[in-house]
């Protein structure tokens, strides 16, 4: 293939009658989704891990009390993506989202990226979520008496302040005790900076510190050490998920339609209580202690000041950390193959849940920082933790028990989004058609998928920790928000006259301020989730230039074109030594 020829292919379009004539045929989805469901879907997706799981930990080592401005200014960032993802599903009802509309915009080589980097969004994603799912199930059990051997217990290692530590408990003179990142006593190392060490602290308090990891004075005294090897409870409940979401897209909304008002339920249930807890003082005393910025690039501080580790800490810092709340408004749009109606349907789901959810979290996180003070905050169950501090101790029961069927809901929404991306993919010839376009003849579903899907997922939330896997879906998400905003852009310009149900308002200023506070907002992460984005789109590159474009079903049209006539369908010319095949 001639450099010229490639190049065609590399950018070539989609048009907007192929994907609506790709409507037809066996592989179709079953329409059966109406607004409330896809409404649902959308909070589904969205309240679950942000308010069970991420609060705490953001709120104590990122923003403090602050972390609502973060979620203020994350669900603004939101609000401009969800506009033009809601024009864009709109015009093209069918499955695959940012995928299919970047390859009506921008090119098949977009077009792969981004469907790639949504793989990253949903599937890592979803073993975050399995994670966080097993830890507030596994307290659950413990108030019933029920506990989970520490070998089954979690992934083997943690992810803690940068530092990767072996996930185990230890007996130091008859106390439970786990290791930690903690600054070591004011040492310095060669550029002024303070340096951390492990240490030994108290499993249930990390402020009880009992001595640095290395120690010999200490390690003679560490006793039956136990280490987690799998996390069996996040394997199982992935499994469960993978088999309700292979029987049928009906079922799988009744199912999440139910866990959505438990969660919702509970959700209301601790502002409503929690209010009359609230201290002001927690808030006022020092309501940013982090700063109001946290804009790095590439690890290199910019806009404020980074923690003991080098991550930028602060408002904007925390609003990248709990972007990873907000990821479930866009999956409503890789349903729009599923919707009654979809040209209405899918933009009131996606503004829709995207608005409640919004006001949720700010409410709740107000009300769980102005309980409890930011540095006192438990960073795996922040919620129910503040309730059991202020004396209601019987409501973390309640709380627990929601925290598991809101997490059970985000987990299937994006377990129920990665096959229809790879199911519009295989329609392109992108990944094979025969593993990925397989719709199940009976339950219409994309079963081959579905299932590999989940065992990927297993697989990540069985080893891997969780605060690793969150912020790299964070950035993935961030990414495919920016190439969404664009492509508005560019399918105003390039195809101004397309019938458009929804339109995005105040183009061109909406789409380019959400390019704008999503380059923000990643340049906020940590300098090693970058790393880790690049190296997943490396190996999409290499999987797209070995299989997807030799396979590709616009390619193949264009090489057909340029054997019969010379040219593209474009009418660009191509030398006879460059057209053979």
């Amino acid at each position: 293939m001639g450099p010229e020829k490639q190049q065609n292919q590399l950018f070539a379009k989609k048009s907007l009658k192929v994907l609506l004539d790709e409507m037809a045929g066996e592989h179709r989805l079953k329409r059966v989704l109406g607004p409330v469901t896809l409404t649902a879907l959308g909070i589904g997706a969205v309240i679950g891990a942000g308010i069970f799981v991420a609060t705490g930990a953001a709120a104590k080592d990122v923003a403090g009390p602050a972390l609502m401005v973060s979620y203020f200014v994350a669900g603004v960032t939101c609000i401009f993506a969800a506009l033009c993802y809601a024009e864009f599903a709109s015009m093209a009802p069918v499955a695959g989202s940012a995928y299919t509309y970047a390859y009506t915009t921008m090119g098949e080589l977009f077009a792969w990226i981004i469907g790639w980097d949504l793989i990253l969004e949903y599937a890592v994603g979803a073993a975050t979520v399995a994670n966080g799912w097993s830890g507030y199930f596994q307290s659950v059990l413990l108030k019933l008496g029920i506990i989970v051997p520490i070998a089954l217990s979690g992934a083997p290692h943690k992810y803690d302040q940068g530092h990767f530590l072996p996930n185990l408990v230890a007996e130091y003179e008859g106390v439970k005790v786990t290791q930690k990142v903690l600054k070591d006593d004011g040492a310095k190392d060669t550029s002024g900076n303070e340096k951390e060490a492990v240490f030994w602290v108290h499993k249930d308090d990390a402020k009880k510190v009992v001595g640095k990891v290395g120690d010999p004075t200490i390690e003679s005294k560490i006793q039956n050490p136990e280490r987690a090897w799998i996390n069996l409870p996040a394997v199982l409940v992935v499994f469960l998920v993978t088999a309700v979401l292979v029987k049928g897209i009906s079922e799988s909304a009744g199912f999440n339609a139910l866990m959505v008002a438990i969660k919702v339920a509970a959700v209301l249930f601790v502002i409503g209580v929690g209010v009359f807890y609230i201290k002001p003082d927690n808030w006022t005393s020092n309501f940013a202690p982090y700063g109001w910025t946290g804009v790095s690039f590439f690890g290199i501080p910019v806009l404020g000041r980074p923690n003991a580790s080098g991550e930028p800490v602060g408002v904007l810092a925390g609003a990248a950390i709990i972007f990873f709340a907000y990821i479930g408004f866009d999956s409503v749009s890789t349903h729009a193959e599923e919707a009654k109606n979809p040209q209405r349907d899918v933009p009131i789901g996606i503004i829709s849940s995207l608005l409640v959810c919004t006001v949720l979290y700010i409410a709740v996180v107000a009300v769980l920082t102005g309980m409890v003070p930011y540095q006192e905050l438990n960073k795996d169950a922040g919620v129910s933790d503040a309730f059991r501090r202020v004396g209601l101790g019987w409501a973390e029961f309640i709380i627990a028990v929601a925290g598991v069927a809101g997490i059970t809901s985000v987990l299937l929404v994006m377990m129920l989004s990665a096959p229809r991306v790879f199911l519009a993919m295989a329609r392109d010839g992108l990944v094979p058609r025969s593993i990925f376009a397989s719709v199940h003849p009976r339950f219409r579903t994309p079963w081959i998928s579905t299932i590999l899907i989940g065992v990927f997922v297993a697989s990540m939330t069985a080893f891997l920790p969780i605060d690793a896997l969150l912020h790299l879906t964070n950035i993935g998400t961030l990414f495919a928000f920016v190439i969404v905003c664009g492509a508005v852009l560019i399918m105003r310009r390039i195809n101004p006259e397309a019938e458009r149900p929804f339109r995005c308002p105040f183009v061109p200023v909406v789409p380019i301020l959400g390019i704008a506070a999503c380059l923000l907002l990643m340049l906020s992460l940590p300098a090693a989730n970058w790393w880790r984005l690049f190296a997943w789109l490396a190996v999409g590159l290499i999987l797209y230039f070995t299989y997807g474009r030799h396979h590709s079903i616009l390619g193949k049209e264009l090489r057909g074109e340029i054997s019969a006539h010379g040219v593209s369908p474009a009418g660009t010319p191509f030398p006879g030594p460059q057209v053979s095949q």
